[in-house]
């Protein structure tokens, strides 16, 4: 405990407010996920991960730095981690799902912004975070007018650079995202001093494409009745992915998809077959934003999939073709792979629907609940679309719009109850 509250220190975090957001997120989690009953025993590293949030994987970081690598934080699934690692990097996730930083994020920020937006602006305004210490620089993206606008604020207090994310997937943009691709390995180069070879990125797309596939594992099994596992828990390994090590997760992914394997084999799950599955649909929800999950399971229903960037949209999308050699046939497949993801940041955004229907059908879901964070324009709007989609299709739906704080929850846990008896 010492040692880290000295690296704490050498990083400039407020000890104090440091102490009580660990202390208040560590109650949720306790609250959240310890009360479980069955939970796998493969969960018990992710428990471990949490109970060192702080601590662990920022220490790797530093010690990465140390011995001459760079460490970059990012804010999306847009953003390649396989040109990070490949020159000699750590890419880190760097959402924040807490409203405990808004005080400081509002003093710079309105206060009618996405949650996300403000909960990492303040995390890093108020040196809350040891990632946002450990990093070198971090990279934004143009997926939404209020990040574009405040990647520019950001820049005055930790290096920024972005990546212009095209609004439609035409040639044209295709051309457009692949420049922005080449160019950001290039920025890799400058920031690092390492070459970019094709030995090294081939590595480190397979060493990516891994971590996804030990994802679309998991998300696989939970097409199983009885689920073997919780959405709160499934969601938990998803967030974990963002900034635990690439091999350990994978690996510790994987053991964990072998005991669900056997669950599933041997008909163990983690609520009877007739509880209601429920399909979560839109905004990425981070740590420690479990409201919408815990609500849900709470409640005699079970989530049985996530269409989000903090769910399918991270690893859904074809992995990264491996066969190019050389780096410009490389760097076109990730390009490929990276734009092929559906976010509601496009338009005309069909095949963001039609997924949505088709997770429906694949997941054997009840119904869906479309999530949408506060202020949050381009889900908020695509709610009409998925609406009309899905009413075709005879799938309920219920739209929940929230935030991060826990105000209402009781109102929220009333209308989600009334959804549960409707399609039970």
């Amino acid at each position: 405990m010492e040692g880290e509250r000295e690296m704490w220190k050498a990083q400039g975090i407020d000890l104090k407010r440091n102490d009580e957001f660990l202390e208040a997120a560590g109650k949720i989690y306790g609250d959240v996920y310890m009360k479980q009953p069955n939970r796998p025993k493969g969960m018990g590293f992710f428990d471990f991960v949490m109970s060192e949030v702080h601590s662990i994987r920022p220490k790797e970081m530093i010690d990465h730095r140390e011995k001459g690598g760079k460490v970059v934080g990012t804010f999306c699934v847009y953003v390649p981690d396989e040109i990070i690692f490949a020159a000699n990097g750590i890419g880190v996730g760097l959402c924040c799902g807490s409203d405990f930083s808004f005080i400081d994020a509002e003093d710079i920020l309105p206060t009618n912004l996405c949650p996300l937006i403000k909960s990492g602006m303040g995390f890093k305004k108020g040196m809350l975070s040891p990632y946002f210490e450990a990093c070198d620089f971090i990279v934004g993206e143009t997926t939404c007018d209020g990040k574009k606008k405040v990647w520019e604020i950001f820049d005055n207090y930790i290096p920024t650079y972005i990546m212009e994310v095209p609004q439609k997937k035409d040639p044209k943009q295709r051309e457009l995202w692949l420049k922005e691709v080449e160019l950001f390995k290039e920025k890799m180069e400058k920031e690092s001093g390492v070459t970019i070879t094709p030995e090294v990125l081939g590595e480190k797309i397979k060493l990516i494409n891994a971590r996804r596939k030990a994802l679309e594992r998991l998300y696989e099994l939970r097409k199983s009745s009885p689920l073997p596992i919780s959405g709160k828990d499934a969601l938990l390994v998803s967030q974990i992915a963002f900034y635990d090590d690439p091999v350990r997760f994978t690996s510790k992914t994987n053991e964990l998809c072998d005991e669900l394997e056997e669950r599933v084999k041997n008909g163990e799950g983690v609520v009877e077959p007739t509880a209601p599955r429920i399909l979560v649909s839109g905004c990425p929800m981070v740590i420690p934003n479990w409201k919408l999950h815990h609500i849900v399971e709470t409640s005699g229903a079970i989530v049985a999939c996530e269409e989000t960037c903090t769910g399918t949209r991270y690893f859904d999308t074809p992995i990264v073709d491996e066969t190019p050699t050389d780096i410009d046939g490389q760097l076109k497949a990730i390009a490929d792979r990276y734009l092929n993801i559906k976010c509601s940041c496009f338009t005309p955004n069909d095949d963001r629907i039609d997924q949505i229907i088709k997770f429906a059908r694949d997941y054997r879901a009840d119904g869906v609940i479309y999530y949408t964070l506060q202020f949050c324009l381009t889900y908020n709007v695509e709610y009409e679309k998925v609406k009309r989609a899905l009413n075709k299709e005879g799938i309920p739906l219920l739209r929940i719009e929230t935030d991060y704080s826990e105000e209402d929850t009781g109102q929220l846990k009333t209308r989600i109850e009334g959804f549960l008896e409707r399609i039970s």
